[in-house]
């Protein structure tokens, strides 16, 4: 389509590649593993390094930077809405709405790891911030961020006091049954995993009936991880309204804040590393390590990949423009990537859930990126959308909207 934003397309093609990296280990076994890589035991040396460079490189980051791309594709249609004269609240609450059904259907029926449910949501807050002018978008943006560091150092501050209390002789017994249900929510027992294989090693209809019945806990985390993601999408569209996601700075500009970002993003983070394995995976040091000390450095580094990806793909050649389709089906993709992998892992499929280690189970992950690649730029030189693309679209219009090139809406 001739008016796309193309820098948008190429960050949100990279951002959904990304974010699989990391996705995987959720993919692959128990949920304990995907922050903590000795959760299930102490990791092998291959796995070992795929933890520490998703830490590095990816973990976080490409979920900001999707976080960020939807803010600003959020505010992008809400404009060319206005713009045509349509109501930017009614075209913007039809396309959360349903993209929370899509979002309570992916979580139920395909993969519990869904963020499409909570983009909704947010999205719905978002709307009330779309006339800010950039420094106060920054500004909310900062404040949530900081109000999303102080809500998880809290939880890690009494992570460590039970810690510390529940070892002591004596220790309360109601204190220490709260530190062992928090312990084992990062080191579950034996039982716990074999509870867990059992349930994702089972049938399509009991992994199901499972996740319907976790409707409490999505709720939960949905509010709990609302003001880190609104201010993720705020950040987007001050990028957005800037000009900064959309290529419109100069070069020099763009190469500073890559070299700034990325390299603060990269120092934090291996300290994290660093404290994670000095303190043998502790608990609290997991947790409040990764939600609240690199939380400014993990949005620095977004920046900084934002940054950097523009300047790689100014001249649009066939590799930006094969990113730029893979963002342009980033719906499709994401979801795409769901119904991939889940029948390898599930009990339903070839039952593959907790048999790979970290390592074994990243090694699907090049494969998922070139089928991304692959299918993405020629289904739309044929076609104007996505298929989940068109669903969406079609379904927050109310009408079937045309598919085909050379077709008029």
């Amino acid at each position: 389509m001739a008016d796309r934003i193309q820098a948008l397309d190429v960050i949100r093609g990279v951002a959904v590649m990304g974010i699989l990296s990391v996705n995987i280990v959720d993919f692959s076994g128990p949920n304990a593993a995907y922050l903590n890589p000795a959760a299930l035991g102490w990791p092998d040396p291959a796995s070992m390094i795929v933890w520490a460079l998703n830490m590095l490189f990816v973990d976080g980051k490409f979920r900001t930077l999707f976080s960020m791309l939807f803010g600003a594709s959020m505010l992008l249609v809400i404009e060319r809405a206005e713009t045509a004269g349509a109501s930017g609240w009614t075209v913007h609450w039809r396309r959360m709405a349903v993209l929370l059904l899509f979002g309570i259907a992916h979580a139920t029926l395909v993969w519990r790891g869904d963020i499409l449910a909570l983009y909704a949501v947010t999205g719905l807050v978002a709307f009330g911030f779309r006339n800010q002018p950039v420094e106060r978008l920054l500004g909310w943006a900062v404040a949530l961020t900081l109000l999303n560091a102080i809500l998880f150092g809290a939880i890690g501050v009494t992570l460590f006091h039970q810690q510390a209390a529940a070892s002591l002789p004596g220790a309360d017994a109601v204190l220490v049954r709260n530190w062992n249900a928090n312990f084992h929510s990062f080191y579950p027992t034996a039982e716990q995993i074999a509870r867990d294989l059992a349930i994702y090693q089972g049938s399509w209809t009991e992994i199901a009936a499972h996740e319907a019945g976790k409707a409490g806990q999505i709720i939960t985390n949905t509010l709990l991880l609302l003001p880190d993601t609104l201010g993720l999408m705020l950040f987007g569209m001050a990028g957005y309204k800037s000009g900064f996601l959309t290529g419109a700075w100069d070069d020099r500009s763009y190469c500073r804040t890559a070299a700034w970002g990325i390299s603060l993003g990269v120092a934090a983070y291996a300290a994290l590393v660093a404290a994670d394995l000095a303190s043998g995976f502790s608990v609290p040091v997991l947790l409040t390590g990764f939600m609240t000390a690199v939380a400014p450095f993990r949005i620095a580094q977004a920046f900084g990949y934002a940054a950097l990806f523009i300047l790689l793909t100014r001249s649009m050649g066939p590799i930006a423009r094969r990113f730029a389709a893979v963002g342009r089906a980033a719906f499709t993709n994401y979801l795409g990537t769901s119904l991939l992998l889940t029948p390898v892992f599930y009990g339903w499929g070839l039952g593959y859930y907790g048999e790979l280690t970290r390592a074994e189970a990243w090694l699907l992950v090049p494969l998922v990126w070139l089928i991304m690649l692959a299918w993405s730029k020629p289904w739309l030189d044929r076609f104007h959308y996505g298929p989940f693309e068109w669903a969406w679209r079609s379904l927050a219009r109310g009408e079937v909207q045309p598919m085909r090139k050379g077709i008029s809406a």
